[in-house]
């Protein structure tokens, strides 16, 4: 109920009607610091000594809390605040906006009246007073690859501070609303920092750090009080009790998902299923931790048992189409509509998780249904706006379908990451997608040139004009290349293992090819693994249209 509360919370500061957390989220809480001690990351072989934890995952989050100390809130609410906008924001910010909202956001505090948001504490800014403040400018300038934001020490420190007193200012001063302008000039229009804050602020970079300092020095700090969320009360939850097993297999589930502790998990999930064979939960998890060690017989087996147990975990069939995904990308064989019909099921129990929408979506595609294929990832994309694979393969899917410029808008924005290898992919992924459109407009005024005859001649010439055969749905491949035939140019034929199966693919032309992770095509590429789009001409050939070496 705590925690439904700061979604609500979250919800009324950023004016948002609907706020969702994109990957499942558990919250544990933990009677005292001995049980919490059995899930802290290790430090020196020693569980390190905290409050509150947030471990995330590709799959499943947790938040674990010390129910025993004061205020455990605080130490969780930050990450949490990155949950949330994770699955808020759709547009591109600074780290400085990412860390100080979320550090605004951890203040919160709640009780049956009331919700006050922004209260600070009076050490909080403690670390200000003795190193002092940087120039707004060199804040703002901050980028996810600065040292500043990654090496531990003052600097970093002093980032987080500043950047939590910065969003404090904001709020107090009524400015919030004029970050989408600066964030406007400053991403979308790459205009310099001190320019975009002139324009957005109304005030120069040099009268910022002025007022900045006015208002640190003062000490007099705003917070703001609201009613406490309506309709969110302890009668609209169920509760049951924990049995043992079931309290270890949520002990176990963390363990999966934390480094310190994955075999141990594989061995408390045995142990489980061995006093009570059909505990679901135990099932589903042994049965991910052999998918991640690509033993696909053995995940099957307990995803199959967890299904048996309790067939509304969404998780279980999501995992179970994931474990046919991968199958299929070995085998080369693929049983779409069992998948399709375990990933529908996935979403019809949590329609807010967006990974069996992206996963629903190559399925689809492969099926031929390239407009229900699209259709999915959009809305994966939605269900988590800032997920950045998301969108690279939404561009792929784009180009895929011919449909070039809106998979060059998507390219183009992500050349705007902070993550210097999803830049490296969008710009490369660029390049090409932009040969690709010059290459189809000139291919279209070649077709229209001479397609044309003049109006009366009794006699028109003929021209024969080259035409592609009828072309299968697009469908995808991963693999590794054995070789390549390059003996007719510009055409060249690829061996391609993938699994126990070989396939031919024939590149109608290496010039122009679209290509991904690779300046050009070349014929010496040999056990380099791919990732190829293609058409299916006949059992193991088919036409290829892009080219991944990854």
């Amino acid at each position: 109920m705590r925690f439904e509360q700061m979604r609500a919370v979250f919800s009324a500061l950023l004016v948002k009607a609907n706020v969702n957390i994109p990957i499942p989220l558990q919250i544990v809480a933990f009677r005292n610091t001995k049980e919490l001690r059995q899930v802290s990351p290790l430090w020196n072989g020693k569980p390190v000594e905290l409050a509150g934890l947030f471990q995330g995952g590709e799959d499943r989050s947790f938040i674990m809390l010390d129910m025993s100390v004061d205020n455990p809130w605080t130490v969780v609410f930050h990450e949490y605040a990155h949950q949330l906008m994770n699955g808020t924001l759709t547009a591109q910010v600074d780290p400085w906006f990412e860390e100080g909202f979320a550090e605004y956001f951890s203040t919160i505090e709640v009780d049956g009246k009331e919700a006050r948001v922004g209260k600070i504490p009076s050490d909080t800014y403690e670390e200000l007073r003795q190193d002092g403040l940087v120039k707004i400018s060199d804040l703002f300038k901050v980028r996810q690859n600065s040292s500043t934001y990654n090496e531990s020490g003052s600097h970093r420190t002093v980032f987080y501070a500043e950047s939590s007193l910065v969003m404090h200012y904001l709020y107090d001063n009524s400015l919030v609303l004029k970050l989408s302008r600066y964030f406007e000039l400053k991403i979308d229009k790459a205009s310099p920092v001190d320019e975009a804050i002139q324009q957005a602020f109304g005030m120069s970079a040099t009268q910022f750090d002025k007022s900045i300092r006015d208002y640190f020095f003062s000490g007099r700090y705003k917070y703001y009080a609201m009613p406490s969320p309506p309709n969110i009360v302890s009668k609209d939850y169920t509760m049951k009790p924990l049995s043992l097993t079931d309290s270890r297999a949520v002990l176990a589930d963390i363990h999966l998902h934390s480094r310190d502790y994955r075999d141990k998990a594989i061995e408390e999930f045995q142990d489980i299923l061995k006093s009570e064979p059909n505990n679901a939960a135990a099932s589903r998890g042994l049965g991910y931790a052999y998918l991640q060690k690509q033993d696909f017989e053995q995940a099957g087996e307990y995803f199959k048992q967890a299904s048996q147990s309790d067939s509304k975990d969404p998780r279980v069939h999501y995992y179970s189409a994931l474990l046919m995904s991968r199958q299929a990308s070995v085998s080369g064989n693929s049983n779409l509509l069992e998948m399709t019909q375990e990933l529908r099921a996935a979403i019809a129990l949590d329609p807010n998780f967006a990974d069996p929408y992206m996963l629903l979506a190559f399925a689809q595609m492969n099926g031929g249904d390239n407009e229900a294929g699209l259709a999915s990832i959009q809305k994966a994309v939605a269900l988590s706006p800032r997920n950045e694979t998301y969108q690279l393969n939404l561009a792929q899917m784009y180009l895929g379908t011919r449909k070039v410029d809106q998979a060059i808008a998507v390219l183009k924005a992500l050349q705007k990451s902070g993550n210097p290898l999803i830049v490296q992919r969008a710009g490369d992924a660029l390049e090409q997608a932009q040969r690709f459109q010059a290459d189809m407009k000139e291919t279209s005024n070649y077709i229209a040139a001479h397609a044309t005859t003049q109006t009366g001649d009794p006699s028109p010439k003929s021209e024969t004009i080259a035409t592609r055969p009828n072309q299968g749905p697009p469908k995808f491949l991963k693999g590794v290349i054995q070789g390549i035939d390059c003996s007719s140019p510009p055409a060249a034929t690829l061996t391609i293992a993938s699994g126990k199966k070989s396939w031919k693919m024939q590149v109608p032309d290496s010039t122009h090819i679209l290509l991904i992770g690779a300046d050009s095509f070349s014929c010496s590429w040999a056990q380099k693994k791919v990732a190829i789009n293609y058409h299916e001409t006949s059992d193991s050939t088919g036409s290829v249209f892009s080219i991944e070496i990854q």
